[in-house]
């Protein structure tokens, strides 16, 4: 396994200086997360590329935000994250396709996204026509040489399961993010890999709290400090013969952010 940390970039990102901190802080591998649309372009993915090959870092994902409204809990969610919400679909397609254009670009053969809250039954209104709309998205990533990864966290391992059966592509994957698996209440993250741990791809390095009330998601919190249990976690990844990245994600800001994942760069490091 190898260690990275999650980059954003936007349209007045240094990106030369962003992933130069990426190997000053000892990491060869990074996520580049995106949710500037104006991002998609041969001018800004030229300076990406200078600044990875200047230091000697690999984006192993490239992960594609989409535009309209964001709503992270539990009441606004399902109707306007991702493309569940059918009056946001079109749009968002072409977005994450322009994103998995912007990743070919670069050299990155992982796009990923959160899908949405996909419907935990397949007899729900509209499940075929989302199907539909994955396989669009799966199929022009493919063309691009590309796996087209689901980040986990608002829906349950068994219903992502069934929803790439559903959709049937081979270049369908998953971006596992423990702590969101919690934070979401859906699933613990170990366990989950019973049902869809041959399909991870990549693994966020962040941690977190279940939720208190039925309302809001449950609180970030450093690595080791949550209910991810990285020692089970990494272990069960090694034996079901998982050697990709683990990419930390720390999502504050600041000094305090950095301190974080250089404390979750060495608790990893023991483990892997």
């Amino acid at each position: 396994m190898v260690l990275g940390v999650l980059v954003n970039l936007d349209k007045n990102t240094d990106i030369a200086l962003k992933i130069k901190e990426v190997k000053d802080m000892g990491f060869s591998s990074c996520q580049i997360a995106c949710w500037d649309m104006d991002c998609h372009n041969e001018e800004i993915a030229a300076k990406v590329k200078a600044a990875l090959d200047e230091y000697g870092v690999r984006v192993s994902t490239f992960w594609a935000g989409w535009s309209g409204p964001q709503a992270w809990n539990f009441t606004e969610g399902p109707t306007t994250l991702g493309i569940v919400p059918t009056e946001y679909r079109a749009t968002r397609l072409r977005e994450l396709k322009a994103g998995s254009d912007f990743a070919k670009m670069i050299g990155v053969n992982q796009l990923a996204t959160h899908a949405g809250f996909l419907p935990e039954s397949p007899a729900a209104e509209g499940y075929s026509d989302l199907i539909a709309a994955i396989r669009d998205i799966g199929a022009y990533c493919k063309q691009n040489g590309q796996y087209f990864l689901f980040e986990t966290g608002q829906e349950t391992p068994v219903t992502l399961l069934r929803v790439i059966e559903d959709a049937g592509l081979d270049n369908l994957a998953i971006n596992l993010d423990p702590a969101n698996l919690i934070l979401y209440g859906k699933a613990n993250p170990v366990d989950a890999l019973d049902l869809i741990g041959k399909y991870v791809r990549d693994v966020h390095g962040k941690d977190g709290l279940y939720p208190t009330n039925g309302r809001e998601l449950g609180k970030e919190t450093p690595l080791g400090a949550g209910k991810a249990n990285f020692p089970r976690l990494v272990a069960r990844l090694k034996e079901l013969g998982y050697d990709g990245p683990i990419t930390i994600e720390r999502e504050i800001s600041g000094e305090e952010q950095k301190r974080d994942i250089i404390s979750a760069k060495a608790i990893l490091e023991q483990l892997i």
